[in-house]
Protein backbone atom coordinates (compact mmCIF):
# COMPACT_ATOMS: atom_id res chain seq x y z
CA UNK A 1 0.00 0.00 0.00
CA UNK A 2 1.40 3.54 -1.13
CA UNK A 3 1.08 6.77 0.70
CA UNK A 4 1.33 9.99 -1.02
CA UNK A 5 2.20 13.04 0.91
CA UNK A 6 1.21 16.35 0.20
CA UNK A 7 3.90 18.87 1.26
CA UNK A 8 2.92 22.32 1.99
CA UNK A 9 5.37 24.84 1.64
CA UNK A 10 4.25 28.31 3.71
CA UNK A 11 5.26 31.44 1.84
CA UNK A 12 6.61 34.33 4.11
CA UNK A 13 4.91 37.74 3.68
CA UNK A 14 6.99 40.40 2.56
CA UNK A 15 7.42 42.67 5.58
CA UNK A 16 7.27 46.48 5.05
CA UNK A 17 10.60 46.91 6.55
CA UNK A 18 12.08 44.12 3.79
CA UNK A 19 10.43 45.95 0.93
CA UNK A 20 12.12 49.37 2.20
CA UNK A 21 15.24 47.66 1.45
CA UNK A 22 14.84 45.85 -1.28
CA UNK A 23 17.22 46.35 -4.92
CA UNK A 24 16.16 48.53 -7.47
CA UNK A 25 14.65 45.26 -9.14
CA UNK A 26 13.07 41.98 -7.84
CA UNK A 27 12.79 38.32 -9.04
CA UNK A 28 9.40 37.18 -9.67
CA UNK A 29 9.08 35.03 -6.27
CA UNK A 30 10.11 37.93 -4.06
CA UNK A 31 7.22 39.96 -5.61
CA UNK A 32 4.91 36.90 -5.10
CA UNK A 33 5.53 37.46 -1.40
CA UNK A 34 4.78 41.11 -1.18
CA UNK A 35 0.98 40.28 -2.79
CA UNK A 36 1.17 37.25 -0.52
CA UNK A 37 0.88 34.52 -3.16
CA UNK A 38 3.09 31.77 -3.98
CA UNK A 39 5.67 31.85 -6.48
CA UNK A 40 3.69 28.95 -8.79
CA UNK A 41 0.70 31.73 -8.28
CA UNK A 42 2.78 34.47 -9.30
CA UNK A 43 3.98 32.69 -12.47
CA UNK A 44 0.88 32.03 -13.71
CA UNK A 45 -0.81 35.61 -12.97
CA UNK A 46 2.08 36.51 -15.04
CA UNK A 47 1.61 33.91 -17.94
CA UNK A 48 -2.16 35.34 -17.97
CA UNK A 49 -1.55 39.45 -18.21
CA UNK A 50 -3.45 39.29 -14.51
CA UNK A 51 0.08 39.89 -12.13
CA UNK A 52 -1.24 42.91 -9.76
CA UNK A 53 1.97 45.09 -11.26
CA UNK A 54 4.43 45.18 -14.48
CA UNK A 55 6.94 42.51 -14.94
CA UNK A 56 9.81 42.65 -17.71
CA UNK A 57 11.49 39.73 -18.80
CA UNK A 58 15.04 40.31 -18.59
CA UNK A 59 17.28 37.51 -20.11
CA UNK A 60 14.79 34.92 -19.20
CA UNK A 61 13.80 35.79 -16.27
CA UNK A 62 11.14 37.89 -15.11
CA UNK A 63 11.90 40.95 -12.94
CA UNK A 64 9.78 43.57 -11.45
CA UNK A 65 11.23 47.14 -10.81
CA UNK A 66 10.91 47.85 -7.01
CA UNK A 67 9.07 51.20 -7.82
CA UNK A 68 6.76 49.65 -9.28
CA UNK A 69 5.93 46.75 -7.02
CA UNK A 70 5.67 49.58 -3.95
CA UNK A 71 3.03 51.43 -5.78
CA UNK A 72 1.47 48.56 -6.59
CA UNK A 73 1.19 48.37 -2.94
CA UNK A 74 0.12 51.32 -2.48
CA UNK A 75 3.44 52.99 -0.90
CA UNK A 76 4.49 55.65 -2.87
CA UNK A 77 7.02 56.78 -0.83
CA UNK A 78 10.01 55.43 1.04
CA UNK A 79 10.16 56.39 4.54
CA UNK A 80 13.04 58.76 6.33
CA UNK A 81 14.67 57.17 9.88
CA UNK A 82 15.72 59.53 12.08
CA UNK A 83 18.66 57.49 12.64
CA UNK A 84 19.96 57.62 9.11
CA UNK A 85 19.43 61.18 8.88
CA UNK A 86 21.79 61.22 12.34
CA UNK A 87 23.91 59.15 11.23
CA UNK A 88 24.50 60.89 7.50
CA UNK A 89 25.42 64.45 9.41
CA UNK A 90 28.07 62.37 11.19
CA UNK A 91 29.13 61.27 8.31
CA UNK A 92 29.18 64.63 6.82
CA UNK A 93 30.76 66.26 9.96
CA UNK A 94 33.67 63.88 9.61
CA UNK A 95 34.22 64.45 5.98
CA UNK A 96 34.43 67.78 5.93
CA UNK A 97 36.00 68.02 9.70
CA UNK A 98 39.74 68.75 10.20
CA UNK A 99 42.17 65.72 11.56
CA UNK A 100 41.99 67.48 15.27
CA UNK A 101 38.20 67.76 15.01
CA UNK A 102 37.60 64.15 14.09
CA UNK A 103 40.11 62.70 17.16
CA UNK A 104 37.71 64.80 19.22
CA UNK A 105 34.67 63.44 18.19
CA UNK A 106 35.81 59.66 17.94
Amino acid sequence: MSHTHHIHHTHRVLTFAEAFDLPTAVNLPTAARAFAVSPGTAYRLVRQGDFPCPVLRVGGQYRVPTTWLLRSLGIESLPVYAADIEAGATASALLTSTDAEREETL
